[in-house]
């Protein structure tokens, strides 16, 4: 019987035959064996012009250097192979073999690799694919075998429950998601940080509140380099939007100082503002707000407080601790002075003490310093239009042992009394 040979070409000798040679074709075959574990090869695709697809990788029964009967193959050239038209390459039906396979062709054409017929499954390289494949010649089925490509590697990077990078990581453009509306954590271990270094961290949907929170009951905190807090922290809005502070339930807003150096706001001008500051305070148990226009400048003492006309002008104020008495007034004539008291004496003569200009919370005092005012009377008279009780008439005290203070409440009431 004479000999036969696989579908890879190795010689299967019958006993008592090829006397002689069994030295030969033995050594041959082993050389083959080694071929198809890891032989290399380079195969030329049919060129352009001749008209022909498809290049067809023979069988070499007994002998080595087919294409077909080595397990790794470029396909085209090294350089690489310039192709025109979509390519086939071919196997016979009946072969079955583990292949690595590169696609090495220039230009926007598919290859198939396929068995020379059947109707069987084959692999190709979609146009612009030029990588490696990794392909079994299964051999399945005598009529219509399959060639099936077999994944490098993971498929989905959700098959590698730990993965680690051993490099940056490169988003090529694209961005980072999750799927069915779930979060994307970034959870350093232990205490490392995450560091994120570009100049701006846009954070929300488009057009959509955002909120940054904490997971649990811990502060939120801002500091600048790196918490050396050597550094501004700016808030802006846009299109005149406001900054809203709210404090939850009773909370206050509160700005903390330190042991040396006590905390305080400072509200800075316009620099092509020559007005005022506005501050607006909207109490909830007020139907309306009241607006309140700061002084730019301070030019008083120390000390000053800021007092408010009924227009919610406000101005710095000298306020004294209490009345300040004067010496006992004989004479007949008297100009006080707000926040001053006196004592008038008319045992000899009538008074007139005369009102300064008002300023709203101005306060003057006057008392019967020897119980004379029924036989000689206090007058007291205004400033010029300021008025006493909404009148420009003068007061007249008649009263034995009358004490009293006077009030500037407004324009329009000038002086009232504060008691009698």
């Amino acid at each position: 019987m004479p000999s036969t040979f696989t579908p890879l070409g190795t010689e299967l000798m019958v006993t008592g035959e090829k006397s002689g040679q069994w030295g030969t074709l033995t050594n041959t075959n082993w050389n083959l064996s080694e071929q198809i574990a890891s032989g290399y090869k380079v195969q030329t695709l049919n060129a352009a012009g001749t008209g022909i697809n498809t290049t067809t990788l023979p069988v070499v029964d007994g002998g080595t250097g087919a294409t077909l009967a080595t397990r790794i193959i470029i396909l085209g050239a090294v350089s690489p192979q310039a192709i025109t038209g979509n390519k086939t390459v071919t196997i016979p039906i009946d072969v079955e073999n583990w292949y690595f396979i590169k696609n090495s062709t220039s230009g926007s054409f598919t290859v198939e690799f396929k068995y020379a017929s059947g109707s069987g499954s084959s692999v190709t390289w979609a146009t612009g694919s030029k990588d490696w494949k990794v392909i079994y010649a299964a051999g399945d089925d005598g009529t219509n075998p399959n060639i099936v490509e077999v994944p490098l590697g993971m498929t989905n990077i959700v098959d590698d429950t730990s993965p680690q990078l051993g490099g940056d990581l490169d988003t090529n453009g694209f961005d980072i998601t999750s799927a069915s509306d779930a979060d994307v954590d970034i959870i350093p271990n232990g205490t490392g940080d995450v560091n994120l270094g570009a100049d701006t961290i846009q954070v929300g949907d488009n057009n959509v509140n955002c909120t940054v929170t904490t997971q649990g009951t811990g502060d939120l905190i801002l500091n600048t380099n790196n918490g050396t807090n050597a550094g501004n922290i700016t808030l802006a809005d846009g299109a005149n939007g406001d900054i809203t502070v709210t404090p939850n339930g009773t909370g206050d807003f509160v700005v903390a100082g330190t042991s040396t150096q006590a905390g305080k706001i400072v509200m800075s001008a316009d620099t092509d503002d020559s007005g005022s500051f506005v501050a607006s305070f909207q109490p909830g148990v007020l139907t309306e707000s009241t607006a309140y226009t700061l002084p730019l400048a301070y030019a008083g003492t120390s000390g000053d407080v800021l007092a408010s006309t009924d227009a919610g002008v406000l101005s710095w104020t000298t306020v004294s601790g209490g009345t300040s008495w004067q010496a006992v007034v004989t004479g007949t004539t008297q100009t006080a002075v707000a926040g001053n008291g006196y004592p008038i004496n008319t045992t000899a003569n009538v008074c007139t003490v005369t009102l300064p200009a008002g300023t709203v919370g101005d306060e003057v005092s006057l008392l019967d310093y020897a119980r004379t005012f029924d036989t000689n009377t206090l007058t007291v008279a205004s400033n010029g239009s300021e008025k006493i009780y909404a009148s420009t008439d003068n007061l007249t005290v008649s009263v034995e042992g009358a004490s009293f203070t006077l009030v500037y409440v407004d324009s329009t009431q000038g002086w009232l009394l504060k008691d009698n």
